[in-house]
């Protein structure tokens, strides 16, 4: 699997049932930092998710340090709205992860700053009212970048 998707308190279940589908069908693993904002049996995530949870590798965390404990020396991409390293100017690697925050206030500012250099964004106006995309778009969107670059590994 050449990628890892983190959700850091993700807090819409369609959301993540959207990802879910996404990490199936390009093969990617999924990694979920609690709290989570719903339960892994509420209906709008299963429903979102359709039948593609047994396609899926999903790990659970309880704390981003210990994701990172566990994949010492791993790359690592930093989602976010506010740095100026575009998703697509960034070199993605096999079985980097890519991470994403939360859909009300995105990653911890601390997390932000202390991997200021690994951050990127996805393009957007630049205007007051379009604040960001949403998550599972986002995750898509940065996804087939990596993918792209890898040359599509496993995928038709």
């Amino acid at each position: 699997m050449p990628l890892n998707i983190v959700l850091v308190e993700p807090e819409i279940p369609q959301n993540t049932g959207n990802i879910i589908r996404t990490c199936a069908v390009t093969g990617a693993k999924l990694h979920l930092v609690r709290p989570l904002g719903f339960v892994m049996n509420d209906k709008y995530l299963k429903r979102a998710g359709l039948d593609y949870w047994d396609m899926v590798d999903i790990n659970y965390y309880d704390s981003f340090e210990e994701l990172k404990v566990r994949f010492p020396g791993s790359s690592y991409h930093f989602a976010t709205t506010k740095c100026q390293n575009r998703h697509s100017d960034v070199k993605y690697k096999d079985e980097c992860f890519i991470v994403f925050g939360k859909e009300t206030k995105g990653l911890p500012k601390e997390l932000l700053e202390q991997n200021a250099d690994e951050c990127i964004r996805v393009p957007m106006l630049k205007d007051s009212k379009a604040r960001s995309l949403n998550l599972s778009n986002s995750v898509a969107i940065v996804v087939y970048e990596a993918l792209r670059q890898l040359g599509y590994p496993g995928l038709e």
